[in-house]
């Protein structure tokens, strides 16, 4: 079986649509996906950790890695800067590994730009009130904040037509199945086979001796 580079995933969704959940739950039933940690400039929300969750790094540092050309990709989202460092992602890819990024949809149109075989997921809520009351169940915003955020999110739901599959998270069991069968269905590309399986496929193919 020859070494194969990686597949990279896209997963974008508005905020409070499910993402993280999902995305973690497709993590723990395939362990053939790598996750890329990304940086951003904001502060750790409660319960969140460094480097688990997100790098957390000044606006300064965050502006250094921009002009010193280290990220993969990078946006300025609801007033913070997020991004995917170059070395969180390429030197996984080159040695087999399938990474997702689990990032927003302008992140994700700079990713599809620069690997155009990317395979991209959007992931929608089933209706505007459940997105507001995923948003307010955290508890975490103030009133001006989530009215931001669900102004910011219609912005974001209007670009599902740039992304290659779309879930929408009505039953989260259903979504998380969804989101697996688009990752193992994206591994059975004629391509992908081809390079995993190049030499069966070389004998099945070949002219046996005796055939006309």
């Amino acid at each position: 079986m020859s070494q194969m580079r990686g597949t990279l995933f896209i997963v974008a969704a508005p905020s409070g649509a499910g993402k993280s959940s999902i995305v973690n739950a497709v993590l723990a039933r395939d362990p053939q996906i790598r996750l890329s940690i990304s940086f951003t400039s904001r502060a750790p929300r409660p319960g969140e950790r460094h480097a688990e969750h997100y790098h957390f790094v000044g606006a300064d540092e965050f502006q250094r890695m921009i002009d010193a050309g280290d990220f993969f990709e990078y946006a300025r989202v609801h007033g913070d800067w997020k991004g995917t460092a170059r070395q969180s992602v390429d030197p996984q890819l080159d040695a087999g590994h399938d990474v997702l990024l689990e990032i927003d949809w302008q992140g994700a149109a700079q990713v599809r730009a620069k690997v155009p075989d990317a395979v991209s997921v959007f992931i929608l809520p089933p209706s505007r009130q459940a997105l507001e009351q995923r948003m307010r169940h955290r508890g975490q915003d103030s009133e001006a904040v989530i009215a931001q955020r669900l102004a910011a999110a219609r912005e974001e739901m209007s670009h599902y037509a740039e992304f290659d599959y779309v879930v929408v998270n009505e039953v989260f069991d259903t979504a998380v199945d969804e989101m697996c069968a688009v990752f193992t269905a994206s591994r059975l590309r004629c391509a992908q086979q081809q390079a995993r399986h190049g030499a069966l496929i070389g004998a099945l193919v070949a002219p046996a001796p005796g055939d006309p």
